[in-house]
């Protein structure tokens, strides 16, 4: 039966998730050349309508989600709402600030919020909506990677940050899809969640990588390090016979999350030298926090 579950993890996966694919088509469209116009606006498209759907997600959550989830700095951090005024003067890309303001401002609720009629109804137009978009935002990301692939297109963003943030966006259309018709998030094991979140954090270190000025040889090798230790990371969980290696990818994800965070304020307060957008530090930390909460449950 859906219920108050099926309300509360609802808005929590759109809280995490709508961020993230509004964020996604900013970058999608930061990263087009002029040779593509027609590929910034949809990727301007996309960026408002998740955007629209974020903010209708804030405003049903308010009181109604968990502690544990307000609380990971997973939907948003200390460094997001400088983040968002940096990256917007830098790109000039418009992105509405007052939906940070209302997150920073979300309270948690007690787990009493019912099995709301009303409110169930809405939660399930707001599943129906995050679905049809995200359909159509995997559709655009395959399609600029096919034509990034055979050389139709050149765009600033690296082929494997584009097949990143598909592998992402198939994850909560999987999430959403099992919400409708279970009323629950799917029952993954440690292991296959240690496995997408390992691959997930050992590209982030990848991209960071790729994307500090070489003079940063210091964070350089220590981004790389990272990628390293999750390729190792990665194999043993793949490897195990249906076990997860959780106190291993914890540690390691900590020192991550840390290794972001004085990343994020870094790039902030122009102290490191790279071509990473502000907000595209902060997104990576939250999804650095998200897997820490993952974890820890």
């Amino acid at each position: 039966m859906q219920g108050s579950n099926y309300i509360e993890s609802s808005l929590e996966l759109h809280l995490f998730f709508g961020r993230i694919m509004k964020e996604h088509s900013l970058f999608l469209e930061a990263g087009f050349t002029p040779a593509d116009p027609s590929f910034s606006e949809k990727a301007e498209h996309f960026k408002c309508e998740f955007e629209k759907l974020l903010c209708d997600a804030v405003k049903m959550a308010n009181g109604i989600i968990s502690q544990r989830v307000l609380c990971s700095q997973e939907i948003v951090t200390e460094f997001t709402a400088l983040a968002e005024k940096q990256t917007e003067h830098f790109t000039g890309i418009a992105i509405d600030n007052e939906i940070t303001s209302m997150e920073l401002r979300l309270k948690s609720g007690c787990g009493k919020c019912g099995d709301n009629p009303e409110m169930r109804g809405r939660v399930r137009k707001l599943n129906q909506r995050a679905l049809s978009l995200t359909d159509g935002l995997i559709s655009f990301k395959e399609t600029i990677l096919r034509n990034v692939l055979c050389g139709e297109m050149f765009t600033m963003n690296y082929p494997l940050l584009i097949e990143h943030i598909i592998r992402e966006a198939k994850l909560y259309r999987e999430y959403i899809e099992c919400l409708e018709k279970n009323g629950v998030l799917p029952e993954s094991t440690m292991k296959q969640t240690e496995c997408f979140w390992n691959r997930i954090m050992m590209e982030h270190a990848m991209f960071i990588r790729g994307l500090l000025d070489p003079c940063e040889t210091e964070l350089f090798d220590t981004a790389d390090k990272f990628a390293d230790e999750y390729c190792e990371l990665l194999e043993k969980c793949r490897s195990a016979h249906n076990s997860a290696m959780t106190a291993d990818s914890l540690e390691l994800t900590k020192k991550l999350r840390d290794f972001k965070a004085a990343g994020t304020q870094g790039i902030e307060q122009n102290k490191i030298r790279s071509v990473i957008l502000p907000l595209l530090a902060d997104h990576v930390l939250r999804e650095a926090n998200h897997y820490l909460r993952l974890l820890k449950s």
